[in-house]
């Protein structure tokens, strides 16, 4: 740079020199130093025309984005021999960059760059103090032969397997016990090729659990942003046992049927959580949140609590846009889902229990929902029959307590609610305020429920059902309920 300019100074001084010898000659003429000062303005108007079309072409073209430095230290896959040819496995490439990576901790980590380009890989592990940057037009694609997918310990929580006893297959991304991880790009893209799988599952040629698409386990202050997931084997997302973990503006997709139990987000016995203006569209549930399954999550006893949902829009045609359990058996509570859209799906939102799982949820917020074409838009099931094997407890009874609806509206609805308490598992204290559903059908008993206790406040549509107390806009009782444990729930509407 420094060259550069004393070679440009130097031009700019010769010119100076030449311009002292004519300069005489040319004020000898009026004329002529008219002339020369039209040419030179000419010249300067065309020069920053020139600039100006020059910069709006620059602006027009594609040009790649520029990666922020996010660490002290940044590396490039290529850097460890990756090949983004969509062919080559890449496996070793991440492994030996992230090993760089674990050595650089106490420098404040570093931030490994996939630039653009289809970078097949088998499983790895990502460290602490990383971000894992996914350019624009980044793939990162999941080989799709089990036999490079390692297998790990079964979930503590989960006894002995989710799908089948024993080991389970690990996740695409995986880490454990990691402090300070990032998961950002220019909305590159985690694919994990779950076609394969899919159809394996449903020919039931497995012999253990799927794995997850990223899974993230006893670990702390993690942030996933700005990218797409799609095709998970199994669960998409998968934070497990984590605190501090924040998940903003990742797009989430799988096939709407066919692609068994791709959830999109599932926290699982997680604390501090942040899922935000995130968009997912997948085969199973938008987002589950799970505390572990009957007996074994009831040991190993780790709660979700503080979980914010918001500004989200999700579609789910088999299961539900965000739900809570089954698998709750370690306590859910301090939940506030809020500004969620959920269009073309079976159910808007869901929690799902049982006898033998024990556990609670309690403190749930749902505020400013809305629900397109839902068959089914608040749902409570305390018959959701799925145990891990038959030593569950058959006394461990779940609560569920202080659920609050505020702000539900929608249209294209075939049943607002249907909250199915029962004689063993009743749902006390749900409140309802400022709720107006358009139907599909109109009938009587679309307003379902089944020992429930709770209130509506202030003027709801449609009707409902007469389980609820009633109180006027200032919260003054109009009515008490007398029928508590009526039941008038029809799974045939």
């Amino acid at each position: 740079m420094m060259l550069e300019n004393y070679f440009t100074l130097g031009r700019f001084q010769h010119q100076r020199l030449d311009f002292k010898r004519w300069t005489p000659a040319v004020l000898s003429s009026h004329k002529t130093l008219f002339a020369v000062l039209w040419i030179v303005g000419f010249a300067s108007v065309f020069i920053w025309q020139r600039n100006i079309v020059d910069g709006l072409l620059l602006f027009g073209r594609a040009q790649p984005r520029p990666v922020p430095r996010m660490r002290p230290v940044t590396f490039n896959l290529t850097d460890f021999g990756g090949v983004g040819d969509g062919v080559t496995v890449n496996t070793e490439a991440f492994e030996r960059a992230i090993s760089a990576i674990s050595k650089l901790g106490k420098r404040g980590g570093a931030q490994l760059n996939v630039p653009a380009g289809n970078w097949l890989t088998a499983p790895f592990n990502l460290t602490s103090h990383m971000t894992l940057f996914l350019s624009e037009d980044a793939v990162i694609l999941g080989i799709q032969d089990e036999k490079y997918w390692p297998l790990m310990p079964p979930l503590p929580s989960y006894g002995f397997g989710r799908e089948h006893p024993g080991p389970r297959y690990g996740s695409l991304i995986h880490g454990q016990n990691l402090k300070d991880v990032v998961i950002t790009g220019h909305n590159g893209t985690i694919n994990g090729q779950g076609q394969t799988w899919w159809k394996k599952y449903r020919q039931k040629l497995l012999n253990h659990t799927r794995g997850p698409l990223v899974q993230i386990m006893w670990s702390s202050n993690i942030l996933i942003s700005n990218i797409t997931l799609r095709d998970s084997p199994f669960w998409t997302l998968h934070p497990y046992d984590c605190k501090n973990v924040t998940i903003r503006n990742v797009t989430i997709l799988a096939p709407i049927s066919e692609a068994p139990n791709t959830d999109g987000i599932d926290p699982d016995s997680c604390e501090d959580m942040v899922i935000e203006d995130c968009y997912i569209s997948v085969g199973d549930d938008g987002i589950a949140i799970k505390s572990g399954w009957d007996q074994y999550g009831i040991s190993y006893g780790r709660p979700s609590k503080n979980i914010l949902i918001r500004n989200l829009v999700v579609r789910s045609m088999v299961s539900a846009g965000v739900s809570i359990g089954s698998e709750m058996s370690g306590g859910v509570s301090n939940v506030t889902v809020e500004n969620l859209h959920v269009w073309d799906s079976r159910r808007a939102v869901r929690i799902k229990t049982n006898i033998g799982r024990g556990g609670y949820v309690r403190h749930i917020t749902y505020r400013n929902l809305t629900f397109q074409n839902v068959r089914v838009g608040i749902v409570i099931k305390t018959d959701y029959n799925e145990h891990p094997d038959d030593n569950y407890d058959r006394k461990a009874v779940p609560i569920l307590e202080d659920i609050s609806y505020f702000g539900i509206h929608g249209e294209g609805v075939r049943v607002p609610v249907r909250i199915h308490g029962s004689k063993e598992i009743p749902v006390r204290n749900v409140t309802f305020r400022d709720m107006s559903v358009g139907l599909t059908y109109k009938k009587k008993h679309i307003f379902q429920c089944a020992f429930l206790q709770g209130r509506v406040i202030g003027t709801v549509f449609p009707a409902p059902c007469e389980n609820l107390d009633l109180y006027d806009e200032q919260e003054r009782l109009v009515k008490l309920s007398e029928s508590q444990d009526a039941s008038d729930i029809d799974y045939d509407l």
